[in-house]
């Protein structure tokens, strides 16, 4: 199975309505909200459901961005969005968001091994380091 395979999996199964279990991104948010001082500043005024749903957006960006090699105009507008003119979103802090995204998955895929935790690190990757490269360059 490719690591394309084993992520879309992993996708599908974190996505599942688990009883009263609170979404995957809102699970996330939630590690990413306790991971760090400085990440819990940032969102302090922030409306969450609103966040979210722009997470889903720019994570599909990330996804589509390692899937086809192009950014779209979605992965693009978060990276100046995030840059150092604007939010000044600095560049470590892509580091904690994929370790609290990992932790998610984790937490919420019950076939959690290496490979999954391997497969969500590459597909992402490529994305977050465009996101790391536009904080200078936007």
């Amino acid at each position: 199975m490719s690591f394309d395979d084993i992520f879309d999996a992993s996708f599908d199964r974190v996505q599942m309505p688990c009883g009263s279990r609170v979404s995957f991104f809102e699970a996330f948010y939630r590690h990413f909200l306790m991971s760090s001082p400085e990440v819990r500043i940032l969102f302090r005024n922030t409306d969450m459901a609103v966040q979210r749903r722009m997470l889903k957006k720019s994570f599909f960006s990330l996804v589509s961005f390692y899937a086809s090699g192009t950014v779209d105009d979605v992965l693009h507008k978060t990276a100046q969005t995030h840059s150092a003119r604007q939010l000044n979103i600095q560049p470590h802090l892509y580091d904690l968001w994929l370790e609290c995204l990992i932790d998610t998955v984790r937490e919420f895929d019950p076939l959690f091994s290496d490979d999954v935790e391997l497969a969500w690190r590459l597909i992402l990757s490529s994305g977050i380091t465009y996101m790391k490269f536009g904080y200078d360059h936007f």
